[in-house]
């Protein structure tokens, strides 16, 4: 493995909070020049209300050791989109890492409710920003990207393929959102092959971003009150966690071996050796599938 990315270029799609932002962080300690986008910015916020905003993104990336640009894009919108990546060719000249990291369709989701009680609506605008926002950026930055040989993209979404395929994700239009991001990465595997270039589909666990901590009523620091609410909560991960994988398959010489695949960050932490920030390897879905989905008590032992 290398150890640096000073001199690369990332673009962090969708890293206003929760797990773009801590990607933008850890691809910036190694060094890179990242720029964070999203539609939260100081001047508006979007539609979620949320007070992160990509300024705040990208000021943590310059303290964390890398350059942080924000950009504030409706990655919904193609021309914005293309002036975008025209802008990172203009400053920049390169493209060296894509990360795919818009959601934004929390608030949209009906759970647990069958196709004829979902709200169409509601619906269809989750899969736009789910899917239709990777499917315009990675048609405006890919061919900047593919100049160089070895570039790499990643597909973030919930759930691995191998989880996916045997699970219902509790509502037609988030399964149909998750599935497709994994797709995604698989295809640009495909369209990217002749570059030399990786593409992988990445899952974060349980992940407690900053709308999960508010949910179970706790901060970071006491986040394991959360149990309380829920005791299989103690699996969960901070958004570092996904982060630092991302930067693990950036500044791996050999990441084309993942190409096409869809692992998730606790995958990754047993070949890395990453771990979050309290010096645990949380291995979410092994859990979930072995004690969550079996129906035993919540224990964490040997799965973090």
């Amino acid at each position: 493995m290398t150890t640096s990315l000073t001199g690369k270029v990332a673009l962090v799609a969708g890293a206003t909070r929760g797990a773009g932002r801590q990607i933008a962080v850890q691809l910036g300690a190694a060094g890179a020049t990242v720029y964070a986008t999203g539609r939260s910015s100081r001047a508006a916020r979007s539609e979620l209300n949320r007070p992160e905003t990509i300024e705040e993104t990208a000021e943590l990336v310059t303290a964390a050791g890398g350059t942080g640009i924000a950009v504030r894009t409706d990655h919904l919108v193609p021309d914005e989109v293309r002036a975008l990546v025209e802008r990172i060719d203009a400053e920049q000249g390169r493209l060296d890492v894509l990360v795919n990291d818009v959601w934004g369709a929390d608030p949209l989701i009906t759970w647990e409710k069958p196709v004829w009680e979902q709200p169409l609506d509601a619906g269809f605008r989750t899969l736009r920003l789910a899917v239709e926002t990777h499917v315009i950026t990675s048609h405006f930055a890919l061919p900047l990207l593919i100049r160089r040989p070895g570039g790499l993209v990643v597909e973030v979404g919930d759930g691995t393929k191998a989880y996916n395929d045997e699970n219902y994700r509790l509502s037609v239009f988030y399964d149909l959102a998750k599935t497709s991001v994994n797709r995604l990465a698989f295809i640009w595997a495909h369209e990217l092959k002749a570059y030399d270039g990786t593409a992988v589909a990445l899952s974060p666990g349980w992940l407690r971003s900053e709308a999960m901590l508010e949910h179970f009523g706790v901060t970071e620091e006491n986040w394991r009150d959360g149990a309380a609410k829920d005791p299989h909560f103690l699996i969960s991960e901070t958004p570092a966690f996904v982060g630092r994988a991302v930067a693990a398959l950036a500044t791996d010489s050999d990441r084309h071996r993942w190409t096409g695949q869809s692992v998730s960050a606790g995958e990754l932490a047993k070949v890395y050796g990453f771990t979050d920030v309290d010096g645990s390897q949380p291995d979410a879905f092994r859990y979930i599938t072995e004690v969550v989905d079996a129906g035993h008590p919540a224990d964490v032992t040997g799965y973090r």
